[in-house]
């Protein structure tokens, strides 16, 4: 995630920023500009070349700071969102507001990416969310509301958004890792296979690297979720999970790649440098100096990432958290998430 800069007064404000804290002036993110722009007070502003206004949703109910230039009501990310979960219920407006949140950062990639982003009746094969609950509220992996993606529809249980019932699936699924945006990545994967792979010269690669797709899910998974992935996954896959079909292989290499270059985004806006102070430790060293959103080559993002986890997780140790970065690349692991890079650069 990138850093921005006030267009009023130059001071450095973040993505999810509404409002400049140094100089109070209300502002709002241009997908299309890539920037902050401040609206005047007609509520519209120029930038690169379009005339932008705040999105319906712009600082109320659920706190978008997103801008608009092509006459819609709502912006992008918000025309994505289908169904949203039912306002009249306590808390609800509470968990709506962190999926858009994440779901946010989730387009902000993908455009950044240059991969296709539209509304499901805006433009063939778009996408679409529905934040669903289960009624009566009800969390486990085999409840009426599953996440998961059909046909450019991802659905999300809105429970994911409550870190308490977040933590206990996790812990009963005895997963190292499970946030929102790590659902909102994966399912996405989906939807991009279906865009970027199926149907094109990519399939072939696909299969012989990830395996047959042809393979019944529904019989995968079941085997999955009742006798659990091989002993030998750490060696394939980058998570248990993604021994269970290629399909879901994908999808977790997908979402990986998705938390690499975000997280090396970030980094490198803030001018990260690691410069280990003992000796004989220079494969840890690692610094800024390039877009790892752009087309850069696969190998210089790897020579990047694993430095900045190895300080991640130490830097969780020392506040007593467990590791933020619970996976390890293996070779197999970094050739499917090289195979990831270039489809995604290769379509943009």
């Amino acid at each position: 995630m990138k850093l921005f800069d006030c267009p009023c007064c130059g001071a450095t404000v973040h993505f999810t920023n509404s409002l400049c804290t140094a100089c109070g002036a209300e502002i709002g993110y241009a997908p299309g500009a890539d920037a902050m722009v401040a609206p005047g007070p007609d509520g519209t502003v120029t930038a690169n070349g379009q005339t932008w206004r705040k999105c319906t949703h712009y600082a109320q109910l659920m706190g978008c700071n997103w801008m608009v230039s092509d006459g819609q009501p709502f912006c992008l990310s918000c025309r994505l969102s289908r169904t949203i979960p039912d306002l009249s219920v306590p808390h609800n407006l509470t968990l709506w507001k962190r999926l858009e949140e994440e779901k946010r950062r989730v387009v902000y990639t993908a455009l950044r990416l240059g991969l296709p982003v539209a509304p499901q009746g805006e433009a063939p094969g778009g996408l679409a969310f529905d934040f669903l609950a289960d009624s009566p509220a009800y969390f486990t992996e085999t409840g009426r509301v599953l996440t998961g993606h059909s046909a450019g529809l991802i659905t999300i249980n809105i429970a994911e958004a409550d870190p308490v019932a977040r933590e206990e699936m996790r812990a009963q699924m005895a997963e190292p890792y499970r946030t929102i945006l790590g659902h909102m990545r994966h399912e996405t994967g989906h939807y991009y296979w279906d865009r970027l792979v199926r149907d094109t010269g990519w399939l072939d690669p696909f299969r012989e690297l990830f395996g047959d797709e042809r393979a019944d899910y529904g019989q995968s998974l079941q085997s999955h979720y009742a006798r659990g992935a091989p002993a030998d996954w750490p060696q394939h896959h980058v998570s248990a999970y993604a021994a269970s079909h290629p399909w879901e292989d994908w999808a977790e290499s997908w979402s990986h790649y998705l938390h690499m270059v975000d997280t090396l985004e970030t980094a490198w806006a803030f001018g990260l440098r690691l410069e280990p102070r003992l000796a004989g430790h220079d494969a840890l060293a690692a610094g800024p100096g390039f877009d790892p959103c752009g087309p850069v080559d696969f190998d210089a993002l790897v020579a990047q990432w694993l430095p900045v986890t190895v300080a991640l997780n130490a830097l969780n140790a020392s506040m007593g958290h467990e590791p933020a970065y619970p996976f390890t690349l293996g070779p197999a692991v970094q050739d499917k998430l090289r195979f990831v890079h270039d489809v995604i650069h290769g379509h943009s």
